[in-house]
């Protein structure tokens, strides 16, 4: 339920309900906070147990939808549109024979760059492109 609070903005909750409420009344404020999430935890549980019971196995048919949802917030649809159109077919354009057959982690063959040209030695003028100048 909270799984997205982290540790820093229920320091800062605390601090401000210190400030708000006062060091005489926060306890009472936890108090009463914490019993009223165990009365709707209790209720979800309740609820979820009745529906249960009331539809018997139909009750994990009506689940599995949703569980699919779920699944939905791990969805990459780059990897989604590269397996619909190449089939899970790892090397689908034959690209690693001619790049020595190593990949990326992201299955794009690594393509080698030109080594980079010698410095010039000293003494030596650099190349002139006279249609660039």
């Amino acid at each position: 339920m909270f799984e997205s609070v982290g540790w820093g903005e229920i320091l800062v909750l605390i601090v401000a309900g210190l400030f708000i409420l006062g060091p005489e009344r926060l306890p009472e404020a936890a108090a009463w906070l914490g019993k009223g999430m165990r009365k709707v935890r209790d209720f979800a549980s309740g609820a979820r147990q009745q529906l249960r019971d009331e539809m018997g196995p139909e009750f994990d048919d009506f689940r599995k939808p949703l569980e699919d949802l779920r699944q939905l917030r791990n969805f990459d649809p780059r990897r989604a549109v590269t397996q619909h159109l190449f089939d899970g077919d790892p090397d689908p354009l034959g690209l690693n024979g001619t790049s020595g057959g190593s990949t990326k982690p992201n299955g794009y063959p690594v393509v080698q760059s030109n080594p980079l040209p010698e410095p010039l030695k000293p003494g030596e003028k650099p190349p002139v492109d006279p249609d660039a100048t």
